[in-house]
């Protein structure tokens, strides 16, 4: 920092050396050391995707994180948690420092097992089993325990660091060391110079001098702070330090709206000055004498001098490893502290409105939902040239980036014909929706003037994630509308101004029966994994797009089902009696007419007695014409004298004019070939001979099985369901294409007339009859204007 070089040459220029000297006491001399040791005001990261950028960082241990659960000693697995995430950032190149509690607790161990080692053998033998059981402990003077305990804390911390080739240094401190000037710099100076050898300071207040904390004494500004605890320590040596972060952890997930374990509590994603006025704070932990309200007047402090903070849970068992590196990874982990508020509503906050909104959207009459659709669908033909103007400029931005593959830009690419495709299905959407939510699929008399009723009900809040495909907002819209369900749509940063075209005029048509909120885009700079921790909020996930994509989505989303397929490994098998024109014409197609999709076939398998035939001389002249690049098969391979080069892998999903062929000899092998290298996408049969066709969409236990048909074909749209939310290869309710039918789930609906369980008893008087009755569905109610 200039000014604080600049303050420390004329310090050093006018001092003769010793500390005693009456030169430290110059006005001239304070006044420059106070300038160059206050940190001059700096910008704290607005976003937590900016945390990967934190140079210098302060992680602050509670009370509660380093002590056990009976206070009296440490959490040895916790701290050897933090302490291996500490060494690897360290190792990364930042600069670590660490403020630390548990000295008290640590002594407190160490002075009871001394009193009971000091017993002697004859008070031992004579007190008895029992009274030894009975024996109580005394009570300890806390700054007794931090005298005892100190030293075999530091030289824990000491051989743990040690592990991983990381030094350590201790530094303790008192409220004073703050107060006075020549103090401050001494520990600036200090941690500076240890910084700079790559040591890891471990800090901790001085708890076996330190006077009591001062009542009244408050955070008072960027220079004033009382060390009343180790949070406001913590945050005086993060802006005294000129920290980037400051990780405060504690026992609880964050900060929450109310206290903690109360009805409606909810974590508080990110906290902005001010807003301190709408929360309510719990009682202190277990240990400690921070609590909440104390951290948040720390962080808000040190927010104040340029420091970003976070406020997490460091006890939580399945968190603990790794809760440090994810907070500096820009996770969504506890509560991120900014200076700068967002204008729109965080993704919670959307997500809590499309529920709300989705559940009023449920219970409209199927033909409102129908009326809805159609009216995006006229919004789509109307509205054309606004919506081609904003692709336009999203071209533009990729085609000058040049990130994007022919491919992507291909899909990201919308056009009149496009429109009026997406238009079409649309509308045979709104057509199939009269009928879906609130279908009765099975009545049964359980007994007498006791039916029970199984219906179709919305799944409730759908994660939609795609990429660089803005065609997907309309329609996956329109499915959930159709399902009753609410959305929350992810959409590639490529695509951002031709979805926030297609947003408006979603919501305009949801507008129509006041239910606008029912469909929201995130716009924000939300991780696809953070989306993925809202378990709580979230119903089902459906990603849209890259294999890749699809992996990392089911990777991150634990606690969220998840509707998709990580791999489209799809083939196309050619039979013996297969005829000539048909299997050119369906390979082509498969493989060449759109490469990149998930439904273009990847391997070839060919059936022996064809190798040397026109047929597969025919084929593969059209791939080379085709400029599709080939792989041999293992046993291809062998049955050629010169071939392509042999594939590295039969589980591969090139993506591209590039494909495998491998010989079989039988439609069986081809199944058994399809079950050990397929993801289970789509797979066909290309062959004249009935019963082989029919055993193979028998036994081959694909999503799609296909005879005689182009492996294209497995696409909603195409299939006449309107548009597809993805396809899956899940073996849950819903494979292949999902449409419509794939978001429902059904509900029991039981009508009675005072029945119990007791009824039904040896001693009751009922019994159950279970009888199957015919399914008819709900008369339409009337459709109100308003």
């Amino acid at each position: 920092c200039p000014s604080q070089s600049i303050s420390l040459i004329l310090f050093l220029s006018i001092s003769p050396g010793s500390t005693s000297d009456s030169h430290y006491k110059a006005p001239n001399c304070v006044f420059f050391l106070t300038v160059g040791l206050a940190r001059a005001k700096s910008n704290s990261f607005t976003h937590r995707g900016e945390l990967r950028k934190a140079k210098r960082i302060v992680v602050k241990l509670g009370s509660a994180v380093v002590t056990r659960g009976d206070e009296c000693g440490l959490a040895l697995g916790r701290l050897a948690s933090v302490v291996e995430q500490v060494a690897m950032l360290q190792n990364q190149g930042r600069e670590m420092m660490i403020v630390t509690s548990g000295a008290v607790a640590f002594g407190k161990q160490r002075l009871r097992h001394e009193i009971l080692l000091s017993q002697s053998v004859r008070q031992a033998l004579h007190s008895g089993q029992n009274q030894i059981k009975d024996m109580s402990v005394p009570v300890f003077e806390a700054r007794a325990c931090a005298a005892a305990g100190q030293s075999g804390l530091m030289a824990l911390y000491e051989a743990m660091f040690t592990q991983y080739s990381t030094c350590t240094a201790q530094v303790l401190v008192t409220n004073l060391d703050f107060h006075d000037d020549q103090k401050r710099w001494n520990l600036n100076s200090t941690l500076q110079e240890l910084l700079r050898m790559n040591i890891v300071p471990i800090i901790n207040t001085n708890d076996a001098v330190v006077p009591p904390p001062e009542p009244n004494s408050d955070l008072q500004g960027v220079n004033v702070i009382s060390i009343k605890d180790n949070d406001s320590l913590a945050a005086r040596l993060a802006v005294e330090m000129k920290a980037d972060l400051l990780i405060a952890l504690s026992d609880v997930e964050g900060l929450y709206d109310s206290p903690p374990g109360t009805d409606d509590a909810k974590l508080i994603d990110i906290f902005y000055p001010g807003d301190q006025l709408s929360i309510t704070y719990g009682t202190k932990s277990r240990v400690g004498i921070g609590g909440m309200e104390a951290k948040v007047k720390a962080a808000l402090w040190a927010l104040q001098g340029g420091t970003s903070v976070v406020i997490a849970n460091g006890t939580h068992p399945k968190v603990t490893g790794h809760v440090i590196t994810d907070i500096v990874e820009g996770k969504k982990v506890g509560t991120f502290f900014s200076e700068v508020k967002p204008a729109g509503p965080t993704v919670e906050q959307q997500t809590e409105m499309a529920r709300n909104s989705g559940r009023t959207l449920a219970a409209l009459h199927p033909e409102q939902r129908g009326e809805i659709i159609r009216h995006l669908a006229n919004l789509l033909v109307e509205k054309k040239e606004e919506i081609l103007a904003a692709n336009k400029m999203d071209m533009d931005i990729a085609v000058n980036a040049g990130q994007l593959s022919s491919a992507l830009l291909n899909r990201l690419s919308l056009s009149p014909a496009k429109l009026n495709s997406l238009a079409i299905g649309l509308r045979q959407i709104a057509l199939a929706s009269r009928d879906s939510v609130g279908r009765v699929l099975r009545r049964t008399r359980v007994a007498h003037n006791l039916e029970l009723e199984q219906i179709t009900v919305p799944i409730g809040v759908l994660l939609v994630i795609f990429e660089a495909r803005p065609d997907c907002l309309p329609q996956v819209s329109a499915l959930a509308i159709a399902s009753g369900n609410a959305l929350l749509a992810k959409g590639g940063k490529e695509a951002a101004n031709t979805n926030r075209i297609l947003l408006e005029l979603t919501q305009e048509a949801l507008d129509i029966h006041w239910v606008k909120e029912a469909v929201q885009l995130v716009s924000t700079r939300e991780e696809v994994e953070d989306l993925c921790r809202l378990d709580e909020m979230i119903d089902l996930i459906i990603p849209r797009g890259s294999s890749q994509l699809v992996k990392n989505i089911q990777s991150a989303a634990k606690g969220i089902p998840v509707l998709g397929h990580s791999e489209g490994i799809c083939h196309v098998y050619i039979d013996s009696e297969a005829a000539i024109d048909k299997a050119i014409k369906i390979v082509r197609d498969s493989k060449c007419d759109y490469p990149a999709a998930c439904n273009a076939m990847e391997t070839l398998l060919v059936h022996r007695d064809i190798l040397r035939t026109p047929l597969f001389d025919q084929i593969i002249d059209m791939l080379r014409t085709e400029q599709v690049k080939i792989h041999a098969g293992p046993r291809f391979a062998s049955n050629l004298t010169f071939s392509p080069s042999e594939v590295k892998s039969l589980r591969t999903e090139y993506g591209d004019l590039e494909c495998c062929i491998e010989v079989v000899d039988s439609m069986q092998e081809a199944i058994d070939h399809i079950h050990r290298y397929g993801s289970s996408h789509t797979d066909v049969i290309v062959t004249e001979n009935e019963d082989t066709a029919e055993r193979f969409l028998q036994q081959l236990d694909s999503a799609c099985v296909f005879w005689n048909v182009s492996s294209r074909f497995a696409d909603g749209y195409r299939f006449g369901l309107g548009a597809e939310v993805g396809i899956s290869t899940a073996r849950i309710h819903a494979r292949g294409p999902v449409g419509l039918e794939g978001l429902l789930t059904t509900k029991w609906v039981l009508r009675g007339d005072g029945h119990t369980a007791a009824d039904f008893s040896e001693q009751g008087t009922m019994e159950y009859l279970h009888e199957n009755l015919p399914v008819t569905q709900p008369q339409p109610r009337q459709i109100h204007s308003s």
